[in-house]
């Protein structure tokens, strides 16, 4: 069977229109994509072809930004549990002791909710035969501040005040607190 060559070049012209029509198609739907469909303009080719870059760079962009948030989200992490170990560090009660001779000032940062430590400082004062002149405090957020003035008796032994010291230390586990 011979096909004459008007017909072959027929049937290539239809193949090649409707290859022509389906790029047309594509272009079409990848130019909406990109204009968001809000421009009514026809875009010239190469700009379609552009366009293709501008997908590609957009990826690159997605994939670096997708990297960089879970390396901000890892940091968030450590951060979060540092701050978690600082809010702990915070919670624990501070303890400071000053002694002037026979007097003793003891200073005791506490949360809001914990006044038996305060307690237990003026109670431990008293079995040692301290006399509290003056305790005074003040709340400051979630945390109080306590400051207790006391005087060793003068019948008390030489070392009686760094005797309290120690034991308070010893009480509020603050072993190595100035």
């Amino acid at each position: 069977m011979e096909m004459n060559p008007s017909s072959l070049k027929a049937d290539r012209k239809i193949v090649e229109r409707n290859r022509r029509n389906q790029m047309k198609a594509l272009y079409t739907q990848l130019n909406s994509l990109v204009s968001n469909g809000s421009s009514k303009e026809v875009i010239s080719l190469p700009d379609q072809l552009n366009a293709i870059h501008y997908i590609k760079k957009l990826q690159i962009k997605l994939e670096k930004m997708k990297v960089k948030k879970d390396e901000i989200m890892g940091m968030e992490r450590l951060n979060t549990s540092a701050n978690v170990r600082m809010e702990m560090d915070l919670k624990a009660p501070h303890l400071e002791i000053h002694e002037r001779g026979s007097a003793l000032e003891v200073v005791l940062i506490t949360v809001l909710d914990n006044q038996l430590m305060f307690n237990g400082a003026i109670r431990l004062l008293h079995e040692e035969g301290a006399e509290v002149v003056n305790a005074s405090f003040f709340a400051l957020d979630d945390r109080v501040f306590h400051s207790i003035h006391s005087k060793v008796g003068d019948s008390a032994p030489a070392n009686a005040a760094a005797k309290i010291s120690m034991r308070l230390k010893r009480v509020f586990n603050q072993d190595n607190a100035s």
